[in-house]
């Protein structure tokens, strides 16, 4: 587990920059072990969503908010040797971010989780325009396709998507989930038969471990 201590030291260094700091505690963690779970959801989430708040309440500027993302993201790249040493299972999902959604973190994330549970995950970035994305699922010929929204005002957006995504590949399990379902959004399921909403990376793991 993260104790409170070692979180609060790996969120003041977050918010002050401090790289080398960041980095030297995420490596400790994993050379003694930590399960990847415990890094991604109670250091990595937890401290960005922290982060996110303290910028929403005009705490911290834009611009930390951003170094906050971008130290998270080169921190992520640590867990790489043991999240692909993982078994996999043959099975692939898409992940990727809308068109407009510059926030690719939460989909990056998600795409770790499919490979820490033995799939291979394309992480397609952020903006994605909807043909390339509709190219790519017919290219890889998913399982699973993981769509990640941050900005509520382009929730049109996923709904033109998954329209399409329904009518070229009508068997494929849609899942979508982030920041912008606080707002609403989240009776998705109601709108396109099939296509679940996933709150969080615990629910994710669930649903995985369902579709073994």
């Amino acid at each position: 587990m993260i104790s409170e201590s070692l979180y609060n030291e790996y969120l003041a260094a977050l918010i002050e920059g401090d790289k080398k700091k960041c980095h030297k505690l995420v490596k400790d963690l994993l050379d003694n072990n930590i399960s990847l779970y415990d890094l991604y959801v109670h250091l990595f989430q937890g401290s960005l969503y922290h982060v996110g708040h303290l910028w929403e309440i005009n705490k911290i500027s834009v611009a930390t908010e951003h170094m906050a993302t971008s130290i998270t993201e080169s921190v992520l790249t640590l867990a790489y040797p043991r999240i692909f040493a993982a078994d996999h299972k043959g099975k692939k999902a898409v992940v990727s971010c809308l068109v407009n959604e510059y926030h690719q973190i939460g989909g990056k994330m998600v795409a770790d989780i499919f490979e820490i549970n033995g799939w291979d995950g394309y992480f397609l970035g952020a903006n994605t325009p909807k043909k390339e994305l509709l190219n790519m699922i017919q290219e890889k010929q998913p399982d699973m396709l993981a769509l990640s929204l941050s900005i509520y005002f382009n929730m049109n957006s996923l709904y033109d998507v998954l329209n399409d995504v329904q009518k070229s590949s009508p068997e494929l399990k849609v899942i979508v989930g982030g920041q912008a379902f606080r707002w609403g959004g989240r009776d998705v399921g109601e709108k396109f038969p099939g296509v679940e909403y996933v709150p969080s990376i615990k629910d994710l793991e669930t649903l995985l471990l369902e579709n073994e």
